[in-house]
């Protein structure tokens, strides 16, 4: 995620590569960063904390706090924290960052190709500038809301899990269309431009899905026929709970 992140930026000319370095404690990462952004890097974290006005934290959550109790930190430079840890608070980043303005971020896969959603809640340390600038990074890999922390879970439910869900109707409206005879290739194709086509659609005319449902189901038809199959297989409920599997599983890692 931090590639995709860093990647974008240097693709809309938001950063330049020599104002970016990179933490890497593998010198074939080093040099995979250095060949291919030509950016700085380096094997000390320290060095990222001293020279940053905006300090992008994208560790494993399991090591937050051994990465912390390494660092040196000092009252009179407190670069700007993002955190796209999964299941780190606020409250458990100011224990590793004291009084340092920090935003926790919940970014989702389609952000390595600029189609990302994501939620940003800073703690009240941030400054109406910091938040600007925390919104245009994250604005460079999609579409950005500012929420209330209280709602991260819910949000790595529905946009953090909701890809893993939504690659499983592209496979199986593939399998079903495999299934009526159409060549594999053929089937996934067209599954995922009818998907992608779709959200474009509704995300354009701002639709309600519902609307367009039903505009496309026409009395005694094909599609009417299938959402029919759909509703007796319980698929809307199976998706309501897949987000709320997921938004549950969520709390209990925070």
């Amino acid at each position: 995620m931090a590639e995709a992140i860093i990647s974008r930026l240097l693709e809309q000319n938001l950063y330049s590569a020599d104002s970016i370095i990179v933490s890497e404690p593998s010198e074939i990462r080093c040099q995979y960063w250095r060949d291919k952004y030509a950016v700085s890097t380096t094997k000390n974290n320290q060095d990222v904390v001293n020279n940053s006005e905006q300090f992008l934290l994208a560790i494993k959550p399991q090591i937050f706090s051994t990465v912390v109790s390494n660092l040196t930190l000092t009252s009179t430079h407190k670069p700007l924290i993002l955190s796209i840890l999964a299941g780190v608070s606020l409250a458990k980043l100011k224990d590793g960052f004291p009084d340092f303005p920090i935003v926790r971020v919940m970014p989702n896969t389609p952000a390595m190709v600029g189609q990302g959603m994501t939620a940003i809640a800073p703690n009240q340390m941030v400054s109406a500038s910091q938040l600007d600038m925390a919104m245009t990074i994250f604005k460079s890999i999609g579409s950005v809301i500012e929420i209330n922390e209280s709602l991260m879970d819910a949000v790595t439910g529905l946009s953090g899990s909701g890809p893993a869900f939504v690659a499983i109707m592209i496979e199986s409206l593939a399998d079903g269309g495999v299934a009526s005879g159409l060549p594999r290739s053929m089937a996934l194709e067209l599954a995922i431009q009818t998907v992608l086509g779709t959200a474009e659609l509704i995300k354009q005319k701002n639709l309600h899905p519902a609307i367009l449902k039903d505009q496309v189901s026409s009395p005694g038809g094909t599609t009417i026929a299938g959402v029919k199959a759909l509703e007796e297989k319980g698929f809307r409920s199976s998706v309501i709970s897949a987000v709320t599997s997921a938004y549950k599983r969520s709390q209990e890692l925070e």
